[in-house]
């Protein structure tokens, strides 16, 4: 029979059990030089390309006081911005999330032809420019485009209205959720789906009970990345929205325009609007941290309770 490391180690080296294991150890361990350099590389890039720049947006939009700082928020265009913009949130990321855990859920629990073809499209928003989503949208359903006669004859308007700003948000945000689903669910396997079926669960409840639970942080994630991609897209809306002021221009658009204005009055009131935007992204990442933190505390309190069982 073979001799196993440790052992063999023992052999050459007698008295020296347990150095195999130690030298093993430091093999993987970096020295502190290494480690401290690594830290110090990723909290130069942190502060200088991600930290400086929040806290300049902040300083730009309260350069002029609080009181202009209100004004620029609570003008007619910009409060119909902020409010299209959270609108069209709220309509694209519940759609993601069906798209997301019905592709997800066919993807990893089932074999089927075209299956690869499905993730291609999945994937295709990733690859594609989102001015060229956008401009495929005008092609299609423009005035001049496609369907155009048909929409004209039929008094549909979806290109410069916000039928088409919510079309262009949807597919350009529609993997997020897909994508965090689909490797959870295929690492989570079918077993238990087919354990609840076998004791006699209907499917929902076997979703509801079983599927649902164990993808959820995947799930989480999906909507908090699909949720802040859609707030914060310009490419695909700007081709697509005629930038209307207060119809249909979402935050983004709202603080390109601002800010192509010369006025240094201007320029404050698009950091301002950019500011929302920024609370809005701090927010979230709020959130994320929070459920975190709570499932963290959880699994440390079921461990505890564990050990004293």
């Amino acid at each position: 029979m073979r001799a196993a490391p440790l052992e063999v180690m023992t052999t050459f080296f007698p008295g020296k059990r347990g150095t195999a294991p130690r030298a093993a150890q430091r093999g993987v361990e970096e020295s502190s030089l290494a480690k401290w350099t690594l830290i110090g590389i990723a909290l130069v890039f942190c502060v200088g390309f991600l930290l400086l720049p929040l806290l300049n947006v902040f300083a730009q939009a309260l350069a002029k006081g609080g009181a202009h700082y209100w004004r620029s928020l609570t003008e007619p265009d910009s409060r119909a911005a902020i409010r299209l913009t959270l609108m069209v949130a709220a309509i694209c990321v519940p759609l993601n999330v069906l798209f997301g855990l019905a592709a997800a859920w066919a993807i990893a629990k089932f074999e089927f032809r075209g299956k690869p073809f499905l993730v291609t499209l999945i994937d295709l928003p990733f690859s594609v420019s989102p001015v060229v989503a956008g401009l495929m949208l005008v092609v299609l359903l423009g005035q001049q485009g496609f369907f155009g006669e048909w929409l004209a004859a039929h008094e549909i308007k979806i290109i410069f209205a916000v039928p088409g700003l919510v079309l262009a948000t949807v597919f350009i945000t529609f993997p997020f959720v897909a994508r965090e689903l689909i490797p959870v669910m295929q690492a989570a396997g079918t077993e238990q789906e087919e354990a609840a079926l076998t004791l006699g669960a209907s499917g929902w409840q076997t979703f509801w009970h079983v599927t649902l639970p164990s993808v959820k942080w995947g799930l989480i994630y999906g909507v908090i990345f699909c949720n802040a991609r859609a707030m914060g897209e310009f490419g695909a809306v700007s081709v697509g929205s005629g930038h209307i002021a207060g119809l249909t221009e979402t935050m983004p658009l709202r603080v390109q325009a601002l800010y192509e204005g010369a006025a240094t009055a201007t320029t404050a009131a698009a950091f301002a609007v950019a500011s929302v935007l920024a609370l809005l992204a701090l927010l979230t990442l709020g959130v994320k941290s929070a459920l975190e933190w709570r499932q963290a505390r959880a699994e440390r309190i079921a461990a505890s309770g564990a050990g004293q069982r």
